[in-house]
């Protein structure tokens, strides 16, 4: 078997998982809401599956998605997008990385990562045959630094993979750090492959700014959509790809021969998501940052540092004030003593790891968080856990 997977460890996210089923925790370790989506958006997949079509639909993509998509940016973050020549749509938004790193990189060629960062970057990038070059962010800022650039960046940096929101960060990339980036990806001619999935959970007045927006990037970006997170629906597995049509044309062929299509009634229900109006997006907004201020309220009055989240389903926990140095074993105890799963942070880092931040999942239901936080009760800071 391929080494870059079968030696892969079994995962720090899996291991918390079963020791939440084990023991009974409450689980804010997965990424998931517990709200099962929108009725309207589920009803029209349900109805497409009934009476529409149900054989292979379009490689790209169901035309009226495409159609839906390019629309949807367009309102929304001021793109231009040609739904024919600039849009397809994928299996997920893990399969447009996949997808993407296949057709844009060659053996030797150096990708530029940004750690923490989400678990399948690293050995997609190593199958595809791209040589990883790391710039490590560290809280409780997570800033992007021309210093790092300078020291990743090099004249074989072919790909630059950027999560924005950052998970598990829960940060959103300031202007100047995008514009910093967009200089040396326009300076080493690298092609910016952007995984945006988490765009429309921001919160506090926020607006998402696509680095394809930038300045001089606009050819030479990969932007990555996720309905799963647009619409809290994470198992329906609907991503969509942006580029411009010279890099398109080869993303195309590599999803051609990875899943080459995505169910049609789910495509069907997304083109009609992406229509409604912006009532739905604020309000899921408004709902997933008062359970964030629920979550982060109770944390602060038990006395634990809790760190900002601007944006997705996470917010993340400084255990440095209770005197841990050690998130993995910390987050074994947390489960174990107090019947609470939540992910070290270290677990998204592959050479230089933070180890005193922990993640936990607050797109809960509010009796799910109120539990949570009574077990939390018998970790004061200070002592042990």
């Amino acid at each position: 078997m391929n080494p870059i997977f079968a030696d892969l460890p079994t995962t720090v996210f899996e291991v918390m998982s079963a020791l939440a089923r084990e023991t009974g925790a409450v689980n804010l370790g997965q990424g998931f809401p517990d709200d099962p989506g929108p009725a309207d958006v589920r009803a029209k997949a349900a109805e497409a599956v009934v009476e529409g079509w149900n054989q292979y639909p379009p490689m790209m993509g169901l035309p009226e998605l495409r159609r839906a998509v390019a629309q949807h940016y367009a309102r929304w973050q001021g793109l231009d997008l040609d739904p024919d020549t600039e849009v397809m749509v994928t299996s997920g938004a893990t399969e447009a990385l996949a997808g993407a790193l296949m057709a844009l990189i060659e053996p030797g060629d150096e990708v530029v990562l940004f750690e923490p960062m989400y678990d399948a970057y690293l050995p997609l990038v190593r199958r595809a045959g791209g040589v990883p070059r790391f710039v490590t962010l560290t809280p409780p800022h997570f800033r992007i630094t021309e210093d790092a650039l300078a020291a990743a960046f090099s004249p074989r940096t072919k790909v630059v993979l950027l999560n924005n929101p950052l998970n598990p960060s829960a940060t959103i990339f300031p202007d100047e750090d995008l514009e910093l980036l967009a200089g040396f990806c326009q300076r080493f001619d690298a092609v910016a492959l952007c995984d945006e999935v988490w765009e429309h959970v921001v919160f506090d007045g926020r607006r998402h700014r696509p680095l394809m927006a930038v300045p001089g990037m606009r050819e030479r970006t990969v932007k990555i959509g996720s309905a799963g997170k647009i619409f809290s629906l994470t198992g329906w597995k609907v991503g969509f790809v942006m580029a411009p049509p010279h890099l398109m044309r080869g993303l195309a062929k590599a999803h051609q021969f990875l899943t080459f299509t995505t169910p049609p009634n789910l495509q069907a229900a997304v083109a009609y998501g992406l229509s409604k109006d912006d009532t739905y997006f604020e309000d899921m907004r408004t709902d997933f940052a008062r359970a964030r201020d629920r979550f982060a309220g109770g944390l602060s009055a038990l006395g634990f540092s809790v760190l900002p989240s601007a944006g997705t389903y996470f917010l993340n926990l400084d255990i440095a004030p209770l005197g841990e140095s050690d998130d993995v074993a910390f987050c074994e105890r947390l489960v174990r003593r107090h019947g609470v799963a939540a992910i070290p942070v270290s677990a998204f880092y592959a050479h230089r790891p933070v180890r005193t931040i922990v993640r936990f999942c607050f797109a809960k239901r509010d009796d799910t968080l109120d539990r949570a936080l009574e077990r939390l009760r018998g970790l004061a800071p200070g002592r042990a856990a």
